[in-house]
């Protein structure tokens, strides 16, 4: 099914056009950091701590938007052909991207941030047409599989900015280089982005709410009157948080306890990426007719027990005096443990995620789909900020690593009962659907 989905116009536009646009986001977002806590070019003026700070400002200057405009995103999807919608929204990233690239060449960190609160933007117009497109242009049968997909490249997307970000900013510095990248992923965007099908609006007679605080909260009110998409959204949501403070934590484990280098951090990240890729796709393989409810709680035990071992490594182990090289590291004990930890959390993250929002996207009515995921990316954003926020007071006081990870830990595990008692029935119903070793349709 793999090939065969990546194949078609139906969905291989979508799935270059939300690649290409989130490889550009964490790029821009990646190399920022890098600028002002490494302070090159105009941004050596910044301090470490200055640094830190704007660093994190980053990331609430990007996340922002979707609480203003994911609701606008949806209301447009709705009311317009998501097609259409789609290849407007990407025509809108190139001026972006050539704010993204003037920042960059001239080391401007003002500049760069305005590009980034425009990526934010588009993110957040962006992700209910993507996500609302993917049921019209999917049978039930394939929404998985196509979920695994999207949600597999996100993390690559993460992968490939960290790791671009790296060599391009600081040490290739080759600022026509960089340029030249960002517009060409935003232009490759734009033309993927108009080879999308149009299929017609869901709910042409729907109005556009002028104020998009107004039609947010209307959004999140709506989806209490609806228990089974409300669960899956905070359960999405859960996901999401737990994603987000494992890429966190994850710099300060390998620079702290794990006595790592950078390549380290680097192979840590990608051991993430690929067990997020892996748990998706072993999702999709085991959800033949329709999302498998039952891999919700599974991967909740599974991240749940993966946060209390990592835990228990930051708590018994001792960092070394020196930092261990990648070869001498993968060959340690501490090291085994690390990383078998670290892919066992993001398998289950994998097996967690596309059956749940792929159920949330199936029981969803046509016509107000789009608006449904605007409301569940909100939550989703909402989730984050929240975390973040929690995480930031928790480093402030000096919490230690292995309680952090163990709050996490627990947490997660409580999760995985929570979605029993809630799903328990139609988990139950799916557990012997549960097959891995089964050929994908």
């Amino acid at each position: 099914m793999l090939n065969h989905l990546m194949s078609e116009r139906r969905f291989a536009p979508l799935f270059c056009s939300q690649f290409c646009s989130a490889l550009n986001d964490n790029f821009l977002k990646n190399s920022l950091g890098l600028l002002v806590l490494f302070g090159i070019g105009a941004a050596a003026a910044f301090s470490p701590s200055d640094g830190a700070k704007l660093n994190t400002l980053a990331g609430v200057v990007f996340i922002a938007p979707f609480f203003f405009l994911s609701a606008l995103g949806g209301e447009l999807a709705d009311k317009y052909d998501k097609g259409r919608v789609a290849a407007a929204i990407k025509l809108g990233e190139i001026p972006v991207a050539a704010v993204a690239a003037a920042g960059f060449y001239f080391h401007s960190v003002p500049v760069l941030f305005a590009a980034l609160l425009g990526f934010g933007v588009i993110g957040a117009l962006f992700g209910p047409v993507k996500y609302g497109l993917l049921p019209e242009a999917l049978t039930t049968e394939e929404l998985a599989t196509g979920n695994a997909l999207v949600e597999g490249a996100t993390f690559l997307a993460i992968l490939l900015g960290t790791i671009g970000a790296g060599i391009l900013v600081t040490e290739i510095q080759s600022r026509e280089l960089v340029v030249g990248i960002i517009l060409s992923l935003a232009v490759i965007c734009w033309v993927s982005a108009r080879m999308i099908p149009y299929r017609g609006s869901a709910a042409p007679t729907i109005g556009i709410t002028r104020n998009p605080l107004s039609s947010t909260f209307r959004l999140i009110s709506e989806l209490k009157t609806e228990p089974r998409m409300r669960v899956g959204a905070h359960v999405c949501s859960w996901f999401w948080l737990v994603g987000a403070l494992a890429l966190s934590l994850l710099p300060v484990m390998v620079k702290g306890p794990m006595g790592g280098t950078p390549a380290v951090y680097t192979l840590a990240l990608s051991v993430f990426v690929v067990g997020i890729a892996a748990g998706s796709l072993l999702a999709a393989r085991a959800s033949h007719t329709r999302p498998n409810l039952a891999l919700v709680p599974l991967g909740a035990v599974l991240m749940g027990c993966a946060a209390l071992a990592l835990a228990a490594l930051a708590f018994w182990i001792v960092r070394p005096v020196a930092d261990i090289p990648v070869a001498e590291f993968v060959s340690s004990k501490r090291g085994t443990a690390f990383i078998a930890s670290l892919a066992v959390l993001a398998l289950g993250g994998g097996l967690f995620i596309v059956p749940a929002f792929a159920a949330v996207q199936s029981w969803a009515p046509a016509d107000r789909r789009a608006r449904i995921v605007a409301a569940v990316n909100v939550i989703n954003a909402a989730y984050m900020t929240a975390a973040g926020a929690l995480l930031a007071v928790l480093q402030i006081f000096d919490t230690p690593l292995w309680l952090l990870f163990s709050l996490l830990g627990i947490a997660t595990l409580g999760v995985a009962g929570i979605v029993m008692r809630l799903w328990g029935q139609e988990g139950v119903r799916d557990i012997g659907a549960v097959s891995f070793s089964s050929p994908m349709p």
